[in-house]
């Protein structure tokens, strides 16, 4: 990395989360980077984005625009991160990536800054993971709960927004809230498939059922033994994450219909004895976590409660009653920030450190 200020590149500048690191970087009170240069596919290049009250030109994803760069943070999807990040190392930059394509790659550091920012040190093809935002959602709380009671066993059910999905997402989502908006349906079985046929909905969508006045149980595409890929992306990730390679985990990924931040609801188990006001303590501590657990006054994080802010939000904590050292909470933290634009810059900036 040069001795001047960094360059910073933004690789799938345009895209939703890409637009999510802007906003980020243009919030900042100060930034470490000299130049901050924004890339994107041929059909983007040319268009103008402020970036800390200068208009930036778009750049086309090639390899010479990673001249000069030093740390490139990535947002594309997994084949074309698998592509072009060793390009970007060959030219001399860190890669950032917030795809799929490298986060299981042994030689490749998955990064959760509160939890493990040592191990941005340790990247030997130059590459530097961040986690898939399900997982991420809960690891700021995991970490430090972990390091102070040995995390033993997981059991996560996940309600997760529509953004998840991508763009096609949301813009399914509003599309099936328009078609039954006003309509007496969800009355029998049926109704709402119904409608959105007759809304003219297209049969093909990013969801295996309708998600309107639903929950789907699935996310991902199918896995071995009927678990799905989002599912064994939280206990694999977990594991690396925490450095517990055996780590019991056991997931259930649920699609619900909310636009944006995804919510947990954690049975953990430790390796000895836990209490509610000791957990308090812990996650009270961290910078990034702010607990939102008054049931009595009504107050417990929810999605629409929470969206938009950086921190994770904690709530419901409970110790389980049949169960030895084990606390139960609930889990907040949008989607589209912590879970992927503020993660993967968090890692670009303790890289310029």
């Amino acid at each position: 990395m040069s001795m001047s200020a960094p360059t910073l590149a933004i690789v799938g500048a345009t895209g939703a989360v890409g637009s999510v690191m802007i906003e980020i970087i243009n919030q900042r009170s100060e930034v470490p980077w000299g130049e901050i240069r924004l890339i994107a596919s041929a059909r983007s290049a040319g268009k103008k984005i402020t970036v800390r009250g200068q208009e930036r030109t778009v750049v086309e994803l090639a390899p010479e625009a990673f001249d000069g760069v030093d740390i490139a943070m990535f947002d594309v999807p997994d084949e074309v991160s698998k592509e072009w990040a060793p390009v970007a190392v060959e030219h001399g930059a860190i890669a950032v990536d917030n795809s799929g394509a490298f986060r299981m790659d042994p030689g490749v550091p998955l990064v959760v800054p509160e939890v493990n920012s040592d191990r941005v040190h340790d990247r030997p093809k130059g590459i530097v993971a961040n986690p898939n935002c399900t997982t991420l959602s809960m690891m700021a709380a995991l970490g430090a709960l972990h390091r102070e009671f040995g995390l033993r066993e997981l059991v996560v059910a996940s309600y997760q927004a529509a953004s998840g999905a991508g763009q096609q997402g949301v813009d399914r989502l509003y599309a099936e809230l328009s078609a039954v908006a006003g309509k007496d349906v969800g009355v029998r079985a049926g109704d709402i498939a119904e409608a959105l046929e007759a809304a003219g909905l297209p049969a093909e969508s990013p969801f295996p059922a309708p998600l309107v006045l639903n929950v789907v149980p699935w996310a991902g595409s199918v896995k071995e033994h009927g678990w799905s890929s989002e599912e064994l992306k939280v206990r694999n990730e977990s594991r690396k994450i925490l450095g517990i390679p055996d780590l019991k985990v056991s997931v259930t990924c649920v699609r619900v219909p909310v636009v944006t931040t995804h919510a947990l609801a954690i049975h953990a188990v430790f390796s000895g004895p836990v209490t509610v006001a000791s957990a308090r303590e812990v996650l009270d501590g961290q910078q990034t976590v702010v607990l939102r657990d008054d049931p009595a006054a009504g107050q417990w994080p929810t999605p629409a409660g929470v969206v938009g802010g950086d921190p994770t939000y904690i709530g419901r904590i409970r110790q389980a009653l049949d169960f030895p050292d084990t606390l139960d909470f609930f889990v907040c933290g949008d989607n589209l920030r912590k879970g992927a634009a503020l993660n993967t810059y968090e890692i670009a900036e303790t890289l310029a450190s």
